[in-house]
């Protein structure tokens, strides 16, 4: 069992350092209004975001060969400091520009220590109990979706902005002493490590493009064509023809992804702005959509095989586009907050009935020795689509504040729609 020796520090420190990590990215959304206000930022709002999810990008490729190639001793360690340091950057920052390269700091640092800890338990747990302790990373993915924005809208008003980032940095040093019996020695020698090859550095210099093409968006919109070639070698081909199977379903996660996050991190700005209610408040409207992804992901779950899984992409990205319109919807016609949360709610629900299916839906497309690129390529479209979309969405907040970017989310929405009737096709043999 992953909760006995000689196990139980490795899983419980590993799962806290991805757990702190998932908390940042959900909690941060409900104290963002206030760190914009507090910095005169508002300019940078998206970017705040955009900036974590990009630079993640570049931590998963370059930490990801890293660990291939030396171990996973010394990038995990490198990677859970230059996490910290992002959060020490953020919670100190006393200017906006300032915030941002915190925030960058934290995504890239996100990135590596998750791919980091991918090669640690290859390294340390047999192969029976990977499924354990990975349905444990997933996890804690979920319960900083159900209470990170809530709690982070607590502290905010019981202490200020800055310790939800400051407070996170003695549980991170915290969980990495436990996992430090285990990396000692799980570096490869130095006879048998070897050295970035050409296509890794090529991988990594398109992430890099892809990270910084994104994150100036905002000010260069003509960027995001570039950010769009960069990505060409990192997923399959047809991933923008949108070619039935694996290349449909690898992005229908980005364009999923652009839909939630671009919609997600300006409801608290919605409802405290608008509507006025408290920071905790607006937290619990975003808990209900985590509730409701977690929901429906269990449900998938139980119901397996028993449901096809090409009506369950298209019932979730019916309910996630729905959700996006019923926001567009509660601005034009300036309803009432309860509807606003509970088209989040739809929206969430859409996403726990997609993701499950596409996640299963790429390996079973995948032939093997081909698992690690097309999941890489999923967990890509994933942060680029959220990034890119937050991007995008901060332009159209500029020149309509709420109506732009709740729009174009509701177009991707559409999107969505069509591209999740071309997700099946006929498997491979191996599968």
């Amino acid at each position: 069992m992953i909760l006995r020796p000689p196990f139980l520090l490795t899983t419980v420190g590993s799962w806290c350092l991805v757990f702190l990590a998932a908390f940042e990215a959900m909690a941060v959304t409900t104290v963002m209004p206030q760190i914009t206000a507090d910095l005169n930022g508002r300019d940078l709002y998206a970017v705040a975001f955009s900036a974590a999810l990009a630079a993640g990008v570049v931590g998963m490729v370059g930490f990801g060969s890293w660990a291939d190639r030396r171990g996973p001793t010394v990038p995990l360690l490198v990677s859970i400091v230059v996490f910290a340091a992002g959060l020490i950057v953020a919670g100190t920052a006393s200017s906006m520009p300032v915030f941002v390269a915190g925030r960058f700091l934290q995504g890239l640092g996100a990135g590596g220590d998750t791919v980091a800890l991918y090669v640690l338990v290859a390294a340390v747990y047999p192969t029976e109990l990977h499924i354990k302790i990975f349905g444990a990373f997933a996890g804690a993915w979920v319960i900083p979706s159900m209470v990170g924005p809530f709690v982070a809208g607590l502290v905010a008003a019981a202490l200020s902005w800055h310790w939800v980032f400051l407070g996170v940095v003695l549980l991170v040093a915290i969980a990495t002493i436990m996992v430090l019996p285990s990396v000692r020695g799980r570096d490869k020698p130095p006879a048998e490590r070897t050295p970035m090859s050409a296509a890794d550095w090529r991988r990594l210099a398109r992430a890099v493009v892809v990270a910084v093409s994104v994150v100036a968006v905002s000010s260069y919109p003509i960027v995001l064509v570039v950010a769009g070639f960069a990505l060409v070698g990192l997923l399959p081909k047809g991933t923008y023809r949108a070619k039935p199977g694996l290349p449909a379903s690898v992005l229908l996660v980005g364009v999923a992804a652009g839909i939630y996050y671009g919609t997600d991190v300006y409801l608290p700005l919605l409802l405290q702005e608008r509507y006025g209610l408290p920071t905790w408040l607006s937290g619990i409207t975003l808990t209900t959509g985590a509730l409701a992804w977690a929901g429906a992901s269990a449900i998938q779950a139980r119901l397996a095989d028993r449901v096809d899984p090409g009506a369950s992409v298209r019932l979730g990205a019916v309910l996630l586009a729905s959700g996006a319109a019923v926001e567009l919807v509660t601005v034009i016609l300036h309803l009432s907050p309860v509807v606003a949360a509970a088209g989040w709610l739809v929206a969430g629900a859409g996403m726990g009935t997609l993701f499950p299916r596409i996640s299963t839906l790429v390996l079973a497309y995948s032939k093997p020795g081909e698992e690690g690129f097309n999941t890489g390529a999923k967990s890509i479209t994933d942060a680029v689509g959220g990034s890119a979309s937050l991007a995008v969405a901060g332009l159209l907040f500029s020149a309509a504040p709420f109506i732009g970017p709740f729009a174009f989310t509701t177009l991707l929405g559409l999107a969505a729609i069509l591209i999740s009737r071309r997700v099946m096709a006929p498997m491979p043999v191996a599968a």
